[in-house]
């Protein structure tokens, strides 16, 4: 099991922030820093929100150990085009360190808002599987590349340099059950949000079988979690922040999220890893609090190993 840290980069990013916490990520242990990629919150108010693709060019520079990447990148406003290029040179600047994760967007406000096509939900598919298709090749053949598709077009298209890892950055497509014939076919890594154990074991079941039935082993897909975190030191802090949601411990449990002392996360994370998760990238909200980072690090981590 690998532990993971995903914040939220349109609640409240800046440069600070994120370079706070990079660094803090990194020096901690944790084994990757992850974020939203949104232009703002699907409800007011509006926070800063430091670009993705800025900020990890910064990220790969500057880090050394960590793997990093958006958690995910929509391609109903990334041109799939520019986010390889963008991806494979991030990639090498990084040493190979790079997910490359990506979505079909979802999100209605912040297209409105900036002119973007979200698209009704099958459309939207279709120009997702397109995208990735464009993306996939770019980045997994030195060869020119010609796709003729009802939203994107290559014509004897190359990217150059190709990246220096094989193959890579690996792919990371999230969903849940919708997504997983993509997941099969283009996907390195497959990352769902908010499951619990019991819903994350069916979904991996399903995912199982669409491998085999696209002719690849179910190894060759890496299985990750992102959901939500009520941490506390102790009981009582653990007790303070559930009565602030008004749900009882077990509602919040029973929703996917990960809820309290180091000793119960563990053991969460421990069911989570019985039933195939392989990464867990934890939601971590508060974007000042580097001590509670801290201690989660501390408490959490020398119990993975």
């Amino acid at each position: 099991m690998e532990l993971a840290i995903m914040i939220e980069g349109q609640n409240g990013l800046n440069w600070t922030r994120w370079q706070r916490i990079a660094r803090a990520v990194e020096d901690l242990g944790f084994a990757g820093l992850y974020r939203s990629d949104h232009f703002t919150n699907a409800g007011p108010p509006d926070l800063d929100s430091l670009e993705l693709w800025i900020s990890l060019t910064w990220l790969a520079a500057n880090t050394r150990r960590i793997e990093f990447g958006p958690l995910v990148t929509p391609l109903s406003f990334r041109d799939p085009v520019m986010t390889a290029r963008m991806a494979g040179a991030v990639d090498d600047l990084s040493g190979g360190r790079l997910v490359l994760g990506l979505g079909a967007g979802w999100q209605a406000r912040e297209h409105a808002a900036f002119g973007y096509e979200l698209l009704p939900p099958a459309k939207r598919l279709k120009r997702f599987r397109e995208g990735m298709e464009v993306v996939t090749r770019l980045l997994r053949s030195s060869a020119p590349s010609s796709f003729a598709g009802e939203y994107y077009r290559l014509q004897d298209a190359v990217l150059l340099p190709h990246p220096a890892r094989p193959n890579r950055p690996p792919v990371l497509i999230g969903g849940g059950k919708a997504v997983l014939p993509y997941v099969a076919r283009y996907a390195d890594e497959w990352n769902v949000a908010f499951a619990t154990p019991q819903g994350f074991a069916q979904l991996n079941e399903k995912l199982d079988v669409a491998l085999r039935d696209a002719g690849r082993k179910p190894e060759e897909v890496r299985r990750s979690l992102m959901t939500g975190l009520i941490f506390g030191c102790d009981q009582v802090e653990v007790d303070r922040k559930v009565t602030a949601r008004n749900l009882s411990q077990d509602d919040l449990s029973s929703r996917g999220l990960i809820v309290g002392t180091p000793a119960q996360i563990v053991d969460q994370l421990d069911q989570l890893a019985r039933v195939g998760v392989q990464r867990v990238m934890l939601q971590w909200l508060n974007l000042d609090d580097l001590d509670g980072l801290a201690s989660l690090a501390k408490g959490v981590l020398p119990a993975l190993k």
